[in-house]
C-alpha cells in the first residue's frame, strides 16, 4: 500500500511527459503539490529518472525531506497561487501539477517552448485562470491525467515500470503508518494540507 493508487498516477504522469518528448535534457521539471503523497512520488520517480526537479511547496519544514528525494530546487507556493501575468518568463521545460487553479495558471506561462504540462489535480481549486498565449506563442501541451479511467494498456505499463524506475528505498520516508482505530487522527492534518507524503492504515492493528 505505500505504493498504492499515489504510484501509479505519478507514473502516468511522467508517461505523459515523455510522450511529449519531454527529456532530461530539456531543463527543469516543476513539481506542484510537493510534499503530497503523489508529488512526493513523482519527485522520486523523476529524479531517478535522470531529470532535475523544482519542489513547489509551501511548508519549509518539508524541504530536507523533498531533497532527499531528489528535488535540488525549493520553490515558494505562494509565488504560483498568486495571480501573475499570462505570459511569463519561460523556466520549466516541464510540470506535474496537483494543484490546478492559479497555480496551474502561472506554471502554464512559466513553461519553455514545445514544453508539456501534465495536470490532475485540483487542491487549489477546479477554475484555471489562463489565456491562450502559452498554446499559441510557445507550443505548451497540456495534458490531462486520469486514473480511474485509463485504459488497460497504460495501465499495464505504469505498474510495469513502477519496478524498474521507483525508487523503493524511499517509500519508508514517504509513509505514515496508523492503526484502524486510530484512523481519523491525521483527518485534521490531511484536511489542512500538513501531512508529509502518505497514510496508510494498518487494518489489523
Amino acid at each position: 500500500m505505500a505504493i498504492g493508487t499515489a504510484c501509479y498516477l505519478a507514473m502516468l504522469w511522467v508517461r505523459a511527459l515523455e510522450k511529449d518528448d519531454v527529456t532530461p535534457k530539456d531543463g527543469n521539471i516543476l513539481v506542484t503539490g510537493a510534499a503530497g503523497g503523489v508529488g512526493s512520488v513523482a519527485i522520486a520517480i523523476l529524479a531517478k529518472l535522470g531529470y532535475t526537479v523544482a519542489a513547489s511547496t509551501g511548508r519549509a519544514e518539508t524541504h530536507d525531506y523533498l531533497r532527499a528525494l531528489g528535488a535540488s530546487e525549493m520553490i515558494d507556493r505562494n509565488t504560483l497561487s498568486e495571480a501573475g501575468k499570462p505570459f511569463q518568463k519561460p523556466r520549466w521545460a516541464g510540470v506535474i501539477d496537483t494543484v490546478g487553479s492559479t497555480t496551474l495558471g502561472n506554471a502554464l506561462a512559466q513553461t519553455n517552448y514545445g514544453g508539456a504540462v501534465a495536470a490532475c489535480g485540483l487542491a487549489g481549486g477546479a477554475d484555471l485562470p489562463t489565456t491562450v498565449l502559452p498554446f499559441i506563442l510557445r507550443g505548451v501541451t497540456l495534458a490531462g491525467v486520469d486514473s480511474v479511467f485509463a485504459p488497460m494498456a497504460a495501465r499495464q505499463e505504469a505498474w510495469n515500470r513502477m519496478a524498474t524506475d521507483l525508487p523503493k528505498d524511499k517509500l519508508a520516508d514517504m509513509v505514515e503508518e496508523v492503526p484502524l482505530a486510530r484512523v481519523l487522527d491525521p483527518a485534521p492534518q490531511i484536511l489542512a494540507g500538513q501531512v508529509r507524503g502518505r497514510v496508510i492504515v494498518d487494518v489489523n492493528a
